[in-house]
């Protein structure tokens, strides 16, 4: 009894740690794309050229993702985590300078060398800020698989998950109101930096890793092929397997790309396209919009994984296929909506649209979760992070370029058909086993 007790408080303990050491994540990544409008009207910077930077942060983060999900399978998940942030909180803060840092390059303080050379600042700086904001979910999700039993797994994963709406809904509200208060873009990194530093500290004083870290047994029923030979060699055997050559997380990978694409059209590009359609919304409102649609991913996330556990027996596939479907019938809707609809009856339905796309987003983690066991976990969300970060080859350089070049009129009729795209791949999972663990 005793041991349950004990149990259940550091499991919680560290599922709310972890949520909120990650979403400080956010808060060093997602200001960027606040800060995007105002840099475009202070120096006439082109959606094209933050789309080619978006393009090359996202797969430089995917990378991360992958890379740091094969560490975090064999590393302690607290420093892993500090480390990572205390890097980006560095970087966050340098990029605030990145116009002084131009200056200093050019000795100018305009034309077209000085914001040229800011641009290739900018990108550098954010490609090394994606390096290490790979070391945030990568460990999380070691964490989860080590501290949460398999029938429990989806709804708690989910309720985890709602720290990436957390961090991205809390910042984008934060900048929106610095935005439109002081008008200066480098209160984005100035303000979230200090959140995170403070972030960093907290990680390091409240988190642990595994059960067997605070002097508690392991998880039944999750004996693996390797548990009496963790060698690197078996290791790299044991991921051959269970990760890259597993069909089964090839199919997650590719349908996780859609669900990014339909994600990140919406925020990275939100705050612009939203201030720059026919019927402009203001930057505080445009804040809003977007938190307002993280909020409702994460009560669409806890229903996802509830939904998951208690109707489908665990079967998160399933769900996926069905919450894709509704998510294309929302982004339908967005389309025919005319700009001169009140912008609350516009809220609810891009709300709507968050609610059903959030679900895929944790269940098709968690799905591999189960099928790669904890010994390679986070290895294999992290395959599964680079394929969705692909998405940024889209969403990135594609849709700067498309909008530059006839408007965002299209963008819902475009992210109804990805959304539609990725319900079907999933739905052939609609019947695999229910996990890669070993039962006798």
């Amino acid at each position: 009894m005793k041991t349950t007790k004990s149990f259940n408080y550091w499991q919680w303990r560290v599922i709310i740690c972890s949520m909120i050491g990650y979403s400080m994540f956010y808060f060093v990544r997602k200001n960027f794309s606040f800060a995007m409008p105002a840099l475009s009207n202070e120096y006439g910077i082109t959606n094209t050229s933050f789309g080619i930077i978006l393009s090359l942060v996202g797969i430089i983060y995917g990378i991360s993702k992958l890379v740091n999900g094969i560490i975090a399978d064999r590393a302690n998940a607290r420093w892993h985590l500090v480390i990572g942030l205390s890097v980006c909180v560095l970087l966050n803060f340098i990029f605030s300078w990145s116009d002084k840092l131009s200056t200093l390059i050019t000795g100018d303080t305009q034309g077209a060398d000085f914001i040229n050379t800011m641009i290739v600042i900018m990108g550098i700086l954010l490609i090394l800020n994606n390096v290490f904001q790979g070391c945030g979910a990568a460990p999380c999700n070691r964490l989860q698989v080590h501290w949460i039993p398999q029938n429990e797994l989806a709804t708690k994963a989910s309720v985890w998950n709602i720290s990436h709406s957390i961090g991205a809904g809390i910042v984008s509200i934060l900048c929106g109101y610095l935005i439109a208060t002081t008008n200066d873009w480098r209160y984005c990194f100035w303000v979230p930096g200090i959140i995170a530093a403070a972030g960093v500290f907290f990680i390091l004083f409240t988190l642990r890793d595994s059960p067997s870290s605070v002097g508690l047994p392991e998880l039944p029923n999750t004996k693996t092929e390797i548990d009496n030979d963790d060698s690197p060699q078996a290791f790299k055997a044991y991921l051959r397997k269970k990760v890259f050559a597993n069909p089964i997380i090839w199919t997650l990978a590719l349908t996780d790309l859609f669900v990014y694409i339909v994600r990140f059209a919406i925020l990275d590009w939100g705050p612009t396209f939203l201030q720059q359609r026919d019927n402009p919304l203001s930057p505080e409102l445009a804040g809003w919009t977007i938190g307002i649609f993280e909020a409702a991913g994460c009560f669409g996330m806890i229903a996802a994984g509830w939904i998951s556990d208690h109707i489908f027996a665990g079967k998160a596939q399933r769900v996926c296929a069905i919450n894709m479907i509704l998510v294309a019938i929302c982004m339908i809707i967005l389309h025919f909506l005319p700009d001169t609809i009140s912008p609350v009856f516009f809220l609810l339905v891009l709300a709507l649209a968050g609610f059903f796309l959030y679900g895929p987003q944790v269940l098709l983690g968690v799905v591999a979760f189960k099928q790669a066991t904890k010994k390679a976990a986070a290895s294999a969300v992290g395959f599964i992070g680079l394929m969705s970060y692909a998405s940024v080859l889209f969403t990135g350089i594609g849709l700067g370029w498309f909008s530059d070049q006839f408007g965002w009129g299209n963008l819902y009729i475009l992210m109804s058909g990805v959304a539609l795209i990725g319900g079907i791949l999933v739905s052939t999972l609609w019947n695999i086993k229910d996990d890669g663990y070993i039962h006798e």
